[in-house]
């Protein structure tokens, strides 16, 4: 049996060495190393995947969310609300810009933000919500858009987990996670489910105006080469990085439904274990399954520690939730009652999932799983 990874980013690089490595030569001739052509392919490219009028690539996806929240002009003190189950950069930007972070909470059953605890939320000095489709699953965007609109608020979507991910609104309109808020921000980091062989990222928006500032700020604040209108940052996807993703691209939504296939086979073997809680999936949302999520009760640290013994690897996304992060100590937040992160903070466990998983690794994780509890 091969390794266990938590993601397998060689093996799947090596189905599709020949078409990757062609791509690396063609940067390479072409010496445009920097916002070449491959850049702009790529853009034009995940722009027709997506279904969205502007894609500006950047150098990560932090630099995306920074990007995103410098361009719709939040001043120091705005507000801005954020999921607690999430990763640090969600709200690492937030307290970058001196902005505000306020954290609301998540559905017990999707881990996305709640509608409910959002608007109660919702102050004078509130500017934005960033929704975080985590996991690999939209959050509940009619809902929040609705809010959003009747707040004048604007909406900037977190994708960096749930790339290829559909939301179908209540009339049957159907979108990709990312297009369907003002701006929406993307990683590329190399474990994604559209991953680079280094860092990247990306912004969306349907929005001519936004995208022309998203731009600007992402090369320096500039229009015109050393005349600098306003403050901007350097962001950009190098041309390797782009002419990589543009063939991954074309096998993102087959990687995506070996994701899926894996998250089956994991449900249909614990379906019966009353233990374990698996992954949901919202009735207006696909999933992507960029982690695979379970809920456990009983003892976490000992099937951790099991799985280790066994060569399985897990992890814990997340163990402390943002509300409760030492950096943001100094910004005298109110005290969050959150009970649902705090909770899920000391259930969740995601196991492996990856593109290239193969029956006897999954029959060796779920075996070695439920050994650990049925013993």
């Amino acid at each position: 049996m091969r390794p266990i990874q938590m993601v397998d980013t060689k093996t799947q690089y090596l189905q599709i060495k020949d078409e990757v490595d062609a791509a690396i030569h063609a940067v390479l001739d072409s010496a445009a190393y920097i916002n070449g052509k491959a850049v702009q392919d790529f853009a034009a490219s995940l722009s027709s995947y997506l279904g969205v009028k502007h894609v500006i690539p950047c150098a990560n996806g932090t630099d995306a969310l920074q990007i995103a929240m410098m361009a719709i002009g939040l001043e120091p003190g705005d507000e801005v609300i954020t999921p607690s189950f999430t990763y640090i950069a969600t709200t690492e930007v937030v307290a970058l810009l001196r902005l505000k972070p306020v954290f609301v909470e998540v559905d017990p059953i999707t881990f996305c933000m709640d509608p409910a605890s959002l608007e109660k939320a919702i102050t004078p000095k509130t500017k934005a919500i960033v929704p975080v489709h985590l996991y690999g699953q939209a959050a509940p965007m009619e809902e929040i858009l609705s809010i959003a609109k009747k707040h004048n608020l604007y909406v900037i979507e977190d994708n960096a987990q749930a790339i290829g991910c559909s939301y179908t609104f209540s009339d049957g309109t159907v979108k990709k996670t990312g297009t369907m808020g003002h701006i929406g921000a993307t990683s590329f980091y190399p474990s994604k489910n559209l991953g680079a062989f280094g860092d990247g990222g990306a912004l969306f928006t349907n929005d001519d105006t936004l995208a022309h500032t998203l731009k600007t700020i992402a090369n320096h604040g500039q229009e015109k080469r050393y005349y600098h209108d306003i403050v901007g940052c350097n962001s950009r996807l190098d041309s390797m990085q782009a002419a990589i993703l543009n063939i991954k691209l074309k096998h993102l939504d087959r990687y995506n439904q070996a994701r899926a296939n894996v998250a089956l086979f994991y449900n249909q073997a614990f379906e019966n274990c009353s233990a374990i809680t698996t992954p949901k999936t919202a009735a207006y949302s696909t999933h992507v399954f960029h982690q695979y999520t379970i809920l456990l009760d009983g003892d976490r640290d000992g099937l951790i520690a099991h799985l280790a013994e066994k060569g399985i690897p897990s992890m814990i996304y997340y163990p402390v939730p943002g509300h409760k992060q030492k950096m943001f100590a100094s910004f005298n937040l109110p005290e969050s009652d959150l009970t649902t992160t705090d909770h899920l903070t000391t259930r969740v466990l995601s196991l492996p999932v990856h593109t290239e998983m193969d029956l006897e690794q999954l029959t060796y994780i779920t075996d070695a799983v439920l050994n650990f509890i049925n013993k």
